[in-house]
């Protein structure tokens, strides 16, 4: 079966200008290297705190940015070859903040039959048969058509970015923080909206989120990203249950809970590593009440559990420390 995205030790490095004087102070590792499978139809949740390297591993996963090192494949199709217009037919981005991802010059049925022009070649009649299939779909009024971005609310706007990442008849949806900028009662509205165009069409969604609870929510896998790196990875429904990786232990720790109180877990800072000079060996051991001289002298890889998940710990939660 092909894989709907296979990423093979792709990374993203950044030069930090030396500011007056020009010239490079530095490089910044944003994704270190990240090898993992999506699979067709699946739904992978991708978590961590905010400079961890979601939203530039998302960017670079619909050629937004150029990986530095790696490769990407998209339905057993490298990147690094592929059309654009193929390519944009195959993977699209729906954006965190709805109303400035839509160019406000244009109406809503310029922007949605863009797409359909430069990536379809589509006439006419079919454009506005496919703009009303997909309007439908996402429970959208036609007369919303002749109206600028400004005229909608936060949910109508992000119903109205989804369907131009459909229009394209995309296969693949990176979803970057998708219901973060709703209200409660709209984010619920969204949510359940994807998971009905998910099964209609038969999407694979990338979700990435800070909301642990949505992301479990609607994944059927979850990754777990700090300092750039996969830390731990697996089934939904357990990684936050019984985390093996202390840095999942963190977040799920750090999620409010109704009815608990708001305790700082335990860590021993709260600071991500510098990342013009990033620690020898595990970038968690300076926070980590776990960490032993190994920990800090080398990096731990992506090592089975036996229960589905991987994780990246020389001493993993559940046994000896």
């Amino acid at each position: 079966m092909t894989h709907a995205l296979r990423l093979k030790d792709l990374a993203k490095t950044f030069d930090v200008s030396g500011g007056l004087f020009g010239g490079t102070r530095g490089k910044v590792h944003a994704v270190n290297p990240i090898t993992l499978d999506v699979e067709t139809g699946e739904t992978l949740g991708i978590v961590g705190e905010s400079g961890c390297g979601k939203s530039t591993l998302a960017r670079m996963l619909v050629g937004l940015l150029p990986p530095t090192e790696g490769s990407i494949e998209i339905e057993g199709e490298p990147l690094s070859r592929a059309d654009p217009a193929a390519f944009g037919q195959k993977i699209q981005y729906v954006f965190q903040d709805p109303i400035s991802s839509l160019n406000p010059r244009k109406t809503i049925r310029q922007i949605m039959e863009a797409p359909l022009k430069h990536l379809h070649g589509m006439g006419r009649e079919q454009r506005e048969a496919r703009i009303a299939e997909i309007f439908a779909a996402v429970n959208l009024r036609e007369e919303f058509l002749e109206r600028y971005p400004h005229e909608f609310s936060g949910g109508q706007a992000q119903r109205i970015g989804i369907a131009r990442a459909l229009a394209a008849k995309a296969r693949i949806l990176i979803l970057d923080e998708p219901v973060s900028a709703l209200d409660v009662s709209v984010q619920a509205q969204v949510l359940n909206l994807l998971a009905d165009l998910k099964r209609e069409f038969g999407l694979t969604y990338l979700f990435i989120s800070h909301d642990l609870a949505v992301v479990e929510a609607v994944s059927d896998r979850v990754a777990v990203l700090y300092f750039g790196s996969v830390v731990e990875i697996g089934p939904a429904e357990r990684i936050f249950a019984a985390p093996h990786h202390p840095y999942t232990a963190l977040l799920a720790g750090s999620a409010p809970v109704v009815g608990r109180e708001l305790t700082p877990p335990e860590a021993k800072g709260t600071e991500l590593p510098n990342p013009l000079d990033p620690p020898p060996g595990c970038a968690f051991a300076p926070r980590c009440p776990r960490a032993t001289d190994k920990c800090r002298a080398e990096v731990p890889a992506l090592m089975d559990m036996g229960d589905g998940t991987k994780a990246a710990c020389f001493h993993p939660l559940g046994q000896g420390a």
